[in-house]
C-alpha cells in the first residue's frame, strides 16, 4: 500500500519544488506534444496501410517538351521577325478567345513597327478587328469603335458571363502574363498547343472511368489532362506568314510563344543589358576594393591596447597598494 502512495507523493513534489505554474504548463504542453504524435503516427499508420488510389492524371500528365528560344538565358534577345508572326498567330487565331488586357497597340513599336503601322493594325479593322467598347456621346448609350495606338488591346466577349456562356462555360484566361504563371513558361504554352492526341488505350484499360467527357479534349500536357479549349492550331498553313516561312503547327505554336513571353516582359531585352553592366561594375568595384587594401591595409600590423587588469601600469599600482596593507603577494 506504501509503494502504491509513494509514485503520487513524489509528482507532487516534484511539482512543488518546480512551482504550480511552471508545472500545469509543462503538464499542458506534455499533452498537447502526445496529441500531435498520437495523430501523427495515427495518420501515417492509416497512409500505409490504405494507400490512396493511383490517378489517370498522376501516371499519363507528362512534363512540357524543351523549347529553346533567341530570348532564353542571361544574354537573351528578342527575334522581331519570331514575335511578328506570333502576334498574327494571335491575332488570326487566338484573339477569337484570348484577351490580351495588360498590352497596348502602342507597345508594338518593340517588335518593329512604326507608328503608322500600328495605327493602321489597330485601327484599319483589316488586321484587328476587335473594337473598343465606348460610349455614345449624342445618346449615352453603350456602343464600339475602332482601337487607337493608346488603347490595350480589347477583349473579345464583354464580360465574363458572356466568355463562358461561348465557351462551355469554360473561361478562356488572358494571355497578357500567362508564360509567367504557367510553371514552364514558354515550353508549356509550346506543349499545350502542340500535345493534342487521343487517349491512350493503355490509360482507358487502366483507368475505364477517366474517358474524356463530351466537349473536353484530351492533351497530357494539361494538369488533369483533359482541355475545355479544342486545338487551336489544327492544320499546316491556317496562317499565312507575310515573311515566307512555312506555317506548320510546330511553327506557329513556336512562334506565339515566344510573343507571349514578349507580352509577359516586354523589358526582357533592357533587364539583361542592365544586369550584365552591373555585373561588369560590380567586378572593377571588387578589384578596386581588393588593390586598395593591398595597398594600405595588407602591411598594418594588428597593435593589442593591454587595458583593465592585465594593463602593467594598474599592476603597479595595484603590488604598491598591496605592499602599503601588508597584504602578501
Amino acid at each position: 500500500m506504501g509503494s502504491i502512495l509513494a509514485f503520487p507523493a513524489a509528482v507532487l513534489a516534484y511539482f512543488a519544488r518546480m512551482g504550480w505554474v511552471r508545472s500545469i504548463a509543462l503538464f499542458v504542453g506534455g499533452g498537447f506534444a502526445f496529441v500531435l504524435l498520437y495523430s501523427m503516427v495515427g495518420n501515417a499508420w492509416t497512409y500505409f496501410d490504405s494507400p490512396p488510389a493511383p490517378q489517370a492524371a498522376e501516371e499519363f500528365h507528362k512534363e512540357h517538351k524543351h523549347l529553346a528560344l533567341k530570348s532564353d538565358g542571361p544574354f537573351g534577345k528578342f527575334d522581331k521577325a519570331q514575335l511578328q508572326r506570333g502576334l498574327q498567330v494571335y491575332t488570326e487565331v487566338c484573339s477569337a478567345c484570348h484577351s490580351l488586357k495588360l498590352v497596348s497597340f502602342r507597345d508594338l513599336k518593340d517588335l518593329g513597327y512604326n507608328e503608322a503601322e500600328i495605327k493602321a493594325y489597330a485601327g484599319s479593322g483589316k488586321q484587328w478587328k476587335i473594337e473598343v467598347p465606348s460610349i455614345n456621346p449624342e445618346t449615352g448609350e453603350a456602343t464600339t469603335r475602332k482601337a487607337l495606338p493608346s488603347d490595350n488591346f480589347p477583349g473579345p466577349f464583354p464580360n465574363e458571363t458572356a466568355a463562358r456562356a461561348a465557351n462551355n462555360n469554360a473561361l478562356p484566361p488572358d494571355l497578357s502574363l500567362i508564360t509567367k504563371s504557367r510553371e514552364g513558361g514558354a515550353a508549356y504554352v509550346y506543349s499545350l498547343l502542340t500535345g493534342y492526341q487521343n487517349q491512350p488505350a493503355e490509360l482507358l484499360k487502366k483507368f475505364p472511368d477517366a474517358k474524356t467527357p463530351a466537349n473536353l479534349h484530351y492533351n497530357p500536357y494539361f494538369a488533369n489532362l483533359n482541355l475545355a479549349m479544342p486545338p487551336p492550331l489544327s492544320t499546316d498553313g491556317q496562317v499565312t506568314y507575310a515573311d515566307g516561312t512555312k506555317a506548320s503547327v510546330d511553327q506557329m505554336a513556336k512562334d506565339v510563344s515566344a510573343f507571349l513571353v514578349w507580352t509577359a516582359e516586354p523589358n526582357l531585352e533592357r533587364r539583361h543589358a542592365a544586369g550584365f553592366w552591373v555585373t561588369i561594375f560590380l567586378l572593377f568595384a571588387s578589384v578596386l576594393a581588393y588593390l586598395a587594401y593591398r595597398q594600405v591595409w595588407h602591411d598594418a600590423k594588428r597593435q593589442v591596447v593591454v587595458t583593465g587588469a592585465l594593463d602593467p601600469t594598474n599592476q603597479a599600482k595595484t603590488r604598491k597598494a598591496k605592499a602599503k596593507a601588508g597584504v602578501a603577494g
